[in-house]
C-alpha cells in the first residue's frame, strides 16, 4: 500500500509563492508517475501537473504553465510543486496522486491515478 502525505499549504497574498511537498511511502516510488491536482469549493478536481519516474518529463495545465514547477527527489521519496505568481483563482485544496503503470488513458483524468493524498489547503488573498 502506498501512502501520500501533502504539506506546505497555507495563506499567501496574490503574487506570492508556496512550495508544496508530497512525501510517499513504498519502495517503488521511483517507478511511479506523480501528479498534482486541485479542487476549489463546489468544483471538480482538476489536473495541475505531472512528472514521470525520472523527472525528465513534465506536463502542466495551461492555467499554471510558466508559474508552477513540478519536481521530484527519488532519494527522498518526495514530489514538489513550486507555485509562483499565485492568483486568487489558484485557491483550492491541492492533492498529490500516484500511478504505478504506464498511462493507457487521459493522464489528466482523476480516474487514471491509483493513490491519493489527503490534500493541503492553499488560499491566495487578493
Amino acid at each position: 500500500q502506498v501512502q501520500l502525505v501533502e504539506s506546505g499549504g497555507g495563506l499567501v497574498q496574490a503574487g506570492g509563492s508556496l512550495r508544496l511537498s508530497c512525501a510517499t511511502s513504498g519502495r517503488t516510488f521511483n517507478s511511479y508517475f506523480m501528479a498534482w491536482f486541485r479542487q476549489a469549493p463546489g468544483k471538480e478536481r482538476d489536473f495541475v501537473a505531472l512528472i514521470n519516474w525520472s523527472g525528465a518529463n513534465t506536463y502542466y495545465a495551461d492555467s499554471v504553465k510558466g508559474r508552477f514547477t513540478i519536481s521530484r527527489d527519488n532519494a527522498k521519496n518526495t514530489v514538489y510543486l513550486q507555485m509562483n505568481s499565485l492568483k486568487p483563482e489558484d485557491t483550492a485544496v491541492y492533492y498529490c496522486a500516484a500511478r504505478a503503470r504506464s498511462f493507457t488513458g487521459d493522464q489528466r483524468a482523476v480516474s487514471s491515478y491509483d493513490y491519493w493524498g489527503q490534500g493541503t489547503q492553499v488560499t491566495v488573498s487578493s
